[in-house]
């Protein structure tokens, strides 16, 4: 590969306190040789002027789903690079729901080599907790571990023994790996498929109340405190569990939080007439809980924002609203349904770009989100102001149930770069 450099281009990298007009100089092995605006030009580089469009690392996203093996037909590795690609997303944290289930050795030695076979960007594959996700034996978290899993989630699934889960604790604490939980009470939420309150009457649909997250994580956070380990919550939907996150944080448990995009720019009166591409799990919530929400990723309460990728074929979401399947596309609008946020003044740029960058990163332990010298040069390049609508039938993803049909966004990536090539120009 030739060096290049990308000139007059905005750099935004929340890693460094770096916001300015500047060059990137990406050496021949695909690495940051030099940034920013005393970064020099070669006239032997390959040059590529950028006319002030603006580059951010390449965008890390915690949870997302792969149809492989077993849902190809929902998304496979090369329709999900597709769409993490055309969105700037270019490391993506899978998830186990697979068929069979990643919980042993052997399915993460196939999910490995699949995905390297057959994906355009970095993957860090989770295992589950227990197996089969079923909630009663943990899996072999040093093994698996060994063998390259980044970390360990049931996904939609939540450990209710609470015995089970001080085990869960201890052994993550000896060996050092990231626990991932789904914080929902499954007596408190049974049968239920939409926020508890004036919509799910109104629609006679069986709501859950927010106490069912709620006290997951009070749960967990106590057991936390006397077993120390990485733990993650994946997402929280409402203002009581964020505060009950603000009181353990200020009292020194260490934790992290994540939350998912639709939860920040939606909310359940987007359902309307039971549009079903909006039944999420966590559920959108109120009003007041998105707003909450956006509070919490202000004040650093909230650490990851994410797209929740959960692609389903049209037949599970053209069904009752009860019975038709949980879950949205979004790895492809995950950064310019983010910046709607920053539009409408919700929230400072550089703080969404450090809760899709280096934050996720710092959680995983790995070496990305970041442009600093040396790191591989993941980089996605965007126009802040685009204007673009959403069309289902134009996104990358094999699915199409995307919960933002034909909603108006600002700001579209124009390319992304994986280890200095560029993988994605629009």
């Amino acid at each position: 590969m030739k060096e290049k450099i990308l000139t007059n281009v905005r750099i935004i990298d929340p890693s460094q306190k770096m916001d300015e007009i500047g060059n990137i100089v990406i050496d021949e092995k695909g690495k940051i040789k030099s940034i920013g605006k005393k970064s020099s030009t070669s006239k032997s580089s390959e040059k590529i002027d950028l006319k002030g469009l603006v580059a951010i690392p390449g965008l890390v996203d915690m949870k997302a789903f792969v149809g492989e093996p077993g849902f190809e037909y929902k998304e496979n590795f090369r329709t999900l690079s597709q769409a993490a690609l055309a969105g700037g997303v270019t490391s993506i944290v899978t998830m186990p729901n697979t068929k069979p289930v990643i919980d042993n050795v052997s399915m993460v030695d196939f999910i490995i080599r699949r995905g390297r076979d057959k994906a355009k960007v970095n993957l860090f594959p989770c295992a589950s907790i227990t197996r089969q996700r079923e909630g009663n034996q943990m899996t072999e978290f040093g093994l698996l571990k060994a063998r390259g899993i980044i970390g360990f989630s049931d996904v939609n699934k939540t450990i209710q023994n609470s015995e089970l889960m001080s085990r869960i604790m201890n052994y993550a604490s000896d060996i050092d790996v990231l626990i991932m939980q789904h914080a929902e009470d499954y007596e408190l939420s049974k049968n239920s498929c939409i926020n508890q309150g004036e919509v799910a009457t109104r629609l006679g649909l069986q709501g859950v109340s927010d106490i069912a997250e709620k006290i997951i994580i009070e749960r967990d956070l106590s057991l936390l405190s006397e077993f120390p380990c990485r733990y993650h919550i994946n997402q929280i939907s409402s203002k009581n569990s964020l505060n009950v996150i603000k009181k353990n944080k200020s009292n020194g448990i260490k934790f992290s939080t994540g939350v998912s995009i639709n939860n920040l720019s939606l909310n359940q009166n987007d359902i309307g007439e039971f549009r079903t591409f909006l039944k999420l799990s966590p559920p959108l919530r109120s009003e007041e809980d998105r707003l909450s929400l956006i509070e919490g990723i202000k004040n650093d309460h909230l650490d990851v924002i994410v797209s929740d990728h959960i692609p389903e074929d049209e037949e599970s979401k053209r069904l009752p609203f009860a019975q038709a399947a949980t879950g949205s596309i979004g790895i492809e609008t995950l950064l310019s349904l983010s910046l709607e946020l920053y539009h409408n003044e919700s929230l400072p740029l550089e703080k969404i770009i450090k809760c899709l960058t280096i934050n996720p990163a710092k959680i995983l332990k790995i070496d990305k989100g970041s442009l600093k010298e040396g790191s591989d040069a993941d980089i996605c390049i965007f126009d802040l102001e685009k204007p673009w609508v959403v069309k289902a039938e134009e996104l990358k993803s094999k699915s199409k149930n995307t919960a933002i049909e034909n909603r108006k966004l600002q700001g579209k990536v124009k390319m992304t770069l994986l280890q200095g090539e560029v993988v994605y120009s629009n």
